[in-house]
């Protein structure tokens, strides 16, 4: 027997035998997995370390290579931030079930990785988030109400992103970090000691545009942090069918550091954000921050999350609360006292009703806008749609009278 046939010999005997012993392997890591799930959670559970100063228990706990040390007064305004980005962003998504705002897409569960993300930052510092980094612009300054006139369908933006360095917010998934990435290279021309910060989603890590940047702010040694909030779903789709490493890992191969901080906990977001925005400062480049968090609602209010994942598994992440963890560390510690609570309740309430107020006096939006500056001199398809929708919005009148 030549070895060319020895080669083309199948050996099923083998091959079966190989096969059940893969099966029984993956039925035993994936037991063992979820065993080791249902006592850590999820953040220890799924592998790589990440940073952490404060445990879901409250607990606070130091590491190696990042620390911080706030005052009383300091810790307090992490929580007041957490709590009224939280009041305003479920103030929101209860308009928009009202049919005050077309769209929401709501940050509940990723409070700590915003609030410390955007309390690291500068005010010379430029940030390019996307479209749900209510509490990072709360961070910069930007009005709350400010952020609703565009889900409202009543204008572009609503603030000037010169005046807080917060740039709009940016619909495309990834193209920001481009925007960033160019940005950052001018800052670097300018000679000027000021960092630039892109914010990205798990889903957003996908596109071309995020690898190009990385590339980019790689070879221009760009003071860049690219900060990824990875809520583990891309809409349905969850990270594993994204990506075969952690998202951080991925830095490692443009040729600058990444890092991995447990995105629940404000201490480490802030500690790591701001280690790496003076990183970026000082001349040492780029550098990817994964903010392993959980998005608890929905991706935004058109979606339904119970049609792709378990409520066992929100549960999980639940006991993990960003805000929750900080008040037992608060109260451990005798940082805050029941007035200061009553007082943060009294205010996001107060924050509330300005946020209800705003945008019930807001215009409603002009239906007939989206045919307009289609084409410089009009065309007849756009001109029969424009009337079928007149059409239709018109008879919601009829009904009514």
């Amino acid at each position: 027997m030549t070895a060319e046939s020895t080669a083309r010999t199948p050996r099923r005997s083998s091959k079966r035998t190989s096969a059940k012993k893969s099966a029984d392997s993956t039925k035993t890591a994936t037991a063992a997995k979820s065993a080791t799930a249902a006592k850590m959670g999820p953040a220890q559970a799924d592998g790589p370390e990440l940073v952490q100063l404060l445990t879901p228990e409250g607990e606070r706990v130091e590491h190696p290579d990042y620390s911080i040390d706030l005052t009383p007064e300091e810790l307090r305004g992490l929580y007041r931030d957490m709590v009224l980005t939280r009041r305003f962003d479920a103030e929101a998504t209860t308009l928009q079930r009202q049919g005050e705002l077309g769209l929401w897409a709501s940050l509940l569960g990723q409070e700590a990785a915003q609030i410390g993300s955007g309390r690291a930052t500068n005010p010379d510092d430029y940030v390019f988030p996307t479209y749900r980094e209510h509490g990072v612009a709360w961070c910069r300054g930007v009005d709350p109400t400010n952020l609703l006139g565009m889900f409202r369908g009543v204008n572009h933006g609503g603030w000037d992103p010169n005046e807080n360095n917060f740039h709009l917010y940016t619909i495309v998934i990834g193209s920001q970090t481009l925007h960033a990435t160019g940005y950052a290279m001018g800052v670097a021309k300018d000679g000027a000691d000021s960092a630039v910060i892109a914010y990205f989603g798990d889903g957003a890590s996908s596109q071309g545009d995020v690898a190009e940047s990385f590339t980019f702010a790689a070879v221009y040694n760009a003071p860049v942090v690219f900060f990824c909030q990875n809520n583990q779903w891309a809409i349905s789709e969850p990270t594993e069918k994204q990506t075969r490493v952690p998202l951080y890992q991925r830095a490692q191969g443009f040729g600058f550091p990444g890092v991995r901080v447990d995105g629940n906990d404000v201490l480490a977001c802030l500690a790591v954000t701001k280690a790496a925005l003076e990183r970026a400062r000082t001349g040492q480049g780029p550098m990817l921050v994964e903010a392993f968090t959980y998005r608890m609602g929905a991706h935004t209010t058109s979606d339904d999350p119970t049609k792709y994942r378990r409520d066992e598994e929100r549960e999980l992440w639940e006991a993990k609360d960003p805000i929750q963890r900080l008040r037992t560390y608060l109260e451990k510690t005798g940082a805050a006292d029941d007035a200061f609570f009553t007082a943060l309740e009294t205010e996001s309430d107060a924050l509330a009703k300005r946020v209800r107020d705003a945008v019930r006096n807001m215009p409603n939006p002009d239906n007939m806008a989206i045919f307009e500056h289609i084409y410089a001199d009009g065309h007849g398809l756009v001109d029969e749609e424009r009337a079928q929708f007149a059409a239709y919005q018109a008879s919601f009148a009829e009904e009514g009278n």
